[in-house]
């Protein structure tokens, strides 16, 4: 007698087969419909779109944490050191 877990492991199996079978006739289709790609980017550009851009997001985000959370502190020790002074 199969074990479900076999039954269940060749099923997958067939079935992943068959859907890569299905479709890679897909991934041999090239395309002819007159695309006229632009030019490419240089090295610069490309590292500026992909590299500094990026950066640049991450920093500015960062900053304005940094701004809001600042502002939070000091209300912090604010209302701490008068606590202090109180007690």
């Amino acid at each position: 007698m199969v074990n479900k877990n076999a039954l269940r492991a060749g099923t997958l199996s067939a079935g992943t087969s068959l859907m890569l079978l299905l479709s890679s006739p897909a991934f041999a289709y090239t395309p002819d419909d007159g695309d006229d790609p632009g030019p490419g980017l240089s090295a610069a550009q490309t590292l500026g779109l992909y590299v500094g851009l990026p950066l640049l997001v991450f920093a500015v985000i960062a900053g304005l944490v940094l701004a809001l959370d600042r502002s939070r502190d000091s209300d912090i020790e604010t209302v701490s050191a008068q606590a202090k002074s109180r007690g």
